[in-house]
C-alpha cells in the first residue's frame, strides 16, 4: 500500500511517495528522473537508502538493523541532535534519530531549484516526554532533497521556539555511513594537517599528519575546523564520494573494526569491511540559538569516478573545484 504525493498547488512543488517499509515503518521514496532514488524512514527522519542511477546502494545500512523503534535504525544517515555522541547528559547521540518524525506538506519558505521536485520536508517537535529529559521547545525542520545529478541533499533548521525567553545549545551530526568495498582500499583526502579529538585516547587533542587518511584499525575522530569539501575515494570500485557541508565546521571518522564489530549486536560481524563513516557535524563549539533563532546546517552528497595514479586523488579538482 502506497500513496503518491504530487504538486497540488503552486506552493507544494514536491513529488514523494508514501509507503511501508520494514516491520510496517512509513517510508518515503524520492525518485529523480534519471533513476536515481533515496529511501527516508519517518521514524528517525532517517535516510536509509541512496542509489544511483545505475540501481547501486551508496549507503550502508547492516544487515541487522532491526527497524524496531526505540532502537535507533543501524547505517544510512541517523541525524544526532540536540547532543552529539556522549558530548553531554541525553542518550548517546540524543534523542531525534529515535522519534516518528512527520511529513510538513506546508514548509516555511525555503530557497530550492524549482526544477527539483524530488524532495520530501519533514518536521520534529518535542514530545513532552521529551521535555522531561531536554526542557526545551524547538522546531526541526529537515529537507531530504534529490538533485538533478543524482546528488542527495539534507537541510535541517533548527529553530528556538521557547516562549519562556531561554536559550538553548545543542551539537549536531549526519552521521553518514558510505558503503565501501574495501576499508582497506579507501582513502580519505581533505582532513590532512587538521586538528582532531580522538575518542579512542579520551578525546585529547592531536594534529592529522600531511598524508591522506587510510584505514587499518579502529577509528573514531572528531576533525575540528574542516574544509567544507572532504573526498572519499573507493579504489575498487573506482568512486569518489564528495561530502560538501555548510553550517558544519566539525567532520567526524569512525569505523569500528573487528572487535567492537563483533560487540554490536545490530551490526556483522565482517561489516567494518565495507562501510566508512565520514560525519558532517558541528561539536566542539556547541550551537546556541535564541528564541526566535533558527539554525541551518547543509550536507550534499555526490559520487564522482576516479582513478588511483601515484597514491593521489585524480582529479585533485575534486576537492579544489567547485
Amino acid at each position: 500500500m502506497s500513496s503518491e504525493k504530487t504538486p497540488s498547488s503552486a506552493s507544494s512543488s514536491s513529488s514523494y511517495e508514501l509507503c511501508k517499509g520494514f516491520n510496517g515503518l512509513e517510508k518515503v521514496l524520492l525518485r529523480d528522473a534519471r533513476g536515481s532514488s533515496a529511501e527516508v524512514y519517518l521514524y528517525g527522519g532517517h535516510v536509509t537508502s541512496w542509489k544511483n542511477d545505475h540501481g547501486e546502494e551508496l549507503l550502508f545500512l547492516s544487515s541487522k538493523a532491526t527497524f524496531k523503534p526505540p532502537k535507533a535504525i543501524r547505517g544510512g544517515i541517523p541525524v544526532c541532535f540536540p547532543q552529539f555522541g556522549n558530548h553531554g547528559t541525553l542518550e548517546q547521540h540524543g534523542f531525534a534519530r529515535n522519534r516518528l518524525w512527520t511529513i510538513d506538506d506546508d514548509p516555511s519558505p525555503f530557497p530550492t531549484n524549482t526544477l527539483n521536485k524530488a524532495f520530501v520536508d519533514l518536521i520534529l517537535k518535542p514530545s513532552e516526554d521529551d521535555m522531561k529529559i531536554w526542557p526545551h521547545s524547538f522546531e526541526f525542520r529537515l529537507r531530504v532533497a534529490l538533485g538533478p545529478g543524482g546528488d542527495l541533499m539534507l537541510t535541517s533548521r533548527i529553530r528556538n521556539t521557547n516562549i519562556e525567553g531561554k536559550p538553548f545549545s545543542f551539537t549536531f551530526a549526519y552521521h553518514t555511513y558510505f558503503s565501501v568495498s574495501d576499508i582497506s582500499e579507501v582513502r580519505v583526502e581533505g582532513l590532512e594537517t587538521m586538528d582532531y579529538l580522538d575518542n579512542l585516547q579520551k578525546k585529547e587533542r592531536f594534529t592529522e599528519q600531511g598524508d591522506a587518511l587510510t584505514f587499518e584499525s579502529e577509528v573514531d575522530k572528531i576533525y575540528l575546523s574542516t574544509p567544507t569539501k572532504i573526498a572519499i575515494l573507493d579504489h575498487e570500485k573506482k568512486r569518489t564520494f564528495v561530502l560538501r557541508k555548510d553550517g558544519l565546521p566539525d567532520a567526524v571518522v569512525w569505523n569500528p573494526w573487528d572487535k567492537k564489530a563483533k560487540a554490536m549486536a545490530d551490526f556483522g560481524d565482517d561489516e567494518y569491511k565495507h562501510m566508512l563513516c565520514v560525519e558532517a557535524a558541528t561539536i566542539e563549539k556547541p550551537i546556541t540559538l535564541k528564541p526566535g533563532e533558527e539554525w541551518k546546517g547543509r550536507l550534499e552528497l555526490s559520487t564522482v569516478s576516479s582513478s588511483y595514479c601515484s597514491g593521489q586523488l585524480d582529479p585533485q579538482r575534486v576537492l579544489q573545484g567547485s
